[in-house]
């Protein structure tokens, strides 16, 4: 027998601008969602179209791209991204996405702690 005991299943929130200009919706956060140690929404960005430089300075990400590509910058690194890939992202560094030009793209962005608006600093 599983000891784990399963949450209810959570309807996501509806879909907001956050300050790095993604569009996304919360699909599990505390606020809504119940007790838990992190986050997971679902960001996209339009084609074409990129996130602000910025970096969240307590909270660690790692970021799931679902579909679409395009380029990611964390830190001093510049690299292209495609559905599959998965990053992490470190408390406290600088990054950004841009969407290709041909389709949006679309990131599951998991925190730990918990996404904040506070916690974000655009740069």
């Amino acid at each position: 027998m599983n000891p784990c005991v399963c949450e209810p299943v959570a309807r996501p929130q509806p879909a907001y601008e956050t300050k790095d200009g993604s569009r996304i919706r919360e699909l599990w956060h505390p606020d809504h969602h119940g007790d838990g140690a992190m986050s997971l929404a679902q960001a996209t960005v339009d084609a074409g179209a990129a996130t602000r430089l910025h970096r969240h300075l307590c909270s660690e990400e790692i970021y799931h791209v679902v579909s679409g590509a395009g380029t990611m910058e964390r830190g001093v690194e510049r690299f292209a991204i495609k559905a599959g890939d998965t990053i992490r992202i470190p408390a406290g560094v600088a990054h950004r996405v841009e969407a290709s030009v041909s389709a949006a793209l679309v990131i599951l962005c998991c925190c730990v702690p918990p996404y904040r608006h506070d916690d974000t600093q655009v740069l």
